[in-house]
């Protein structure tokens, strides 16, 4: 399939915070290692104290994440969320406007603080997050209308919006009324399991490109062979997309299933990898590019996120990034 090249995404503008722990810390607070739990401010605040680490801040978020990269890329972007009036918030959007993106559509609140991620980074690279979602989780459905869309594209949803299913739905059904085509991130485990009941009926009607990892797929499809995880998604989904780390992808459409290799890399932070994949395959729906190289583009942003902490590249690997996108 293809889509437009002017891409919006919708989701929480979120700081990251940074933190390299051992998997003892991780056992010693609540929840599973490796998901994502939201959390209050103080609670944020007393697992970072705890840490006794100085943390790393970078703009992040799922969508986001993919946002930045996409125009890192060179694509029209534009990101829908709120954030604080605040110096959190400014640094997000700055940041953003640096890169080339369009910031007309983040809704500045002065209500709330712009949001956080503590991201806890053990050494096998896997990450642990906690969220205080702040003004991100003031965004109301009535912000929403299908002018919201106008003169874009394609939508790409963060997972972690289910969540928040008034406002999702408001988002779809004004970006499907605008004429957008929409593509869905899974986002986590936890998500796929606390919103397993609506999910169906939410890829079928609004969903046209489905993104997984494994353990997503495995949460909602079951233990089955990636090649069947695939087939059960695009029962729903047009084009589904099951990230497998170092072994690649499998991507489905019309009843073909193709598998991509990774990318060789040394991973030290997964932290951005699915939001950066996402970003390398939907820059090449955008240029019409073939199934095989959109996961050719996605191994590419992969491999190279997840050899840094965070999810900031330099401007000299983005610059060598573009040239092997172009070859």
């Amino acid at each position: 399939m293809n889509i437009s090249t002017r891409i919006i995404g919708a989701g929480s503008p979120i700081v990251d915070l940074l933190v390299q722990v051992d998997d003892v810390f991780i056992d010693g607070i609540e929840g599973e290692k490796g998901g994502m739990e939201l959390v209050s401010a103080a609670e944020l605040e007393a697992i970072l104290t705890q840490s006794g680490v100085a943390p790393e801040t970078a703009a992040g978020g799922s969508a986001g994440n993919t946002l930045f990269a996409l125009a890192r890329l060179g694509a029209p972007a534009s990101f829908l969320g709120q954030i604080g009036d605040d110096a959190d918030g400014r640094l997000y959007s700055d940041e953003f406007a640096a890169l080339g993106g369009k910031t007309d559509k983040f809704i500045i609140s002065s209500a709330a603080h712009t949001a956080r991620c503590l991201s806890l980074i053990t050494p096998d690279s896997e990450r642990t997050m906690r969220t205080d979602l702040g003004a991100a989780a003031l965004l109301s459905p009535d912000d929403i209308t299908p002018d919201t869309f106008a003169g874009i594209g394609h939508a790409h949803l963060e997972g972690y919006m289910l969540f928040a299913g008034d406002l999702l739905q408001k988002i779809v059904s004004c970006a499907k009324e605008a004429g957008c085509t929409i593509s869905l991130d899974l986002a986590s485990f936890e998500v796929v399991r606390a919103c397993k009941a609506v999910l169906p009926e939410l890829l079928k009607n609004y969903v046209d490109i489905v993104f997984a990892n494994e353990d997503e797929a495995a949460e909602f499809c079951g233990e089955l062979p990636v090649e069947e995880q695939v087939a059960e998604l695009n029962k729903y989904c047009q084009l589904a997309v099951v990230k497998l780390g170092a072994e690649g992808c499998c991507i489905g459409e019309a009843g073909t299933t193709v598998r991509v290799p990774a990318q060789l890399a040394k991973a030290i932070d997964t932290t951005g990898a699915g939001d950066f994949w996402q970003a390398g395959f939907l820059f090449g729906l955008a240029n019409g590019k073939s199934l095989e190289e959109c996961g050719r583009y996605g191994a590419i942003l992969g491999a190279e996120v997840v050899q840094v902490i965070g999810a900031s590249l330099t401007n000299e690997r983005w610059q060598e990034i573009k040239k092997e996108v172009r070859s």
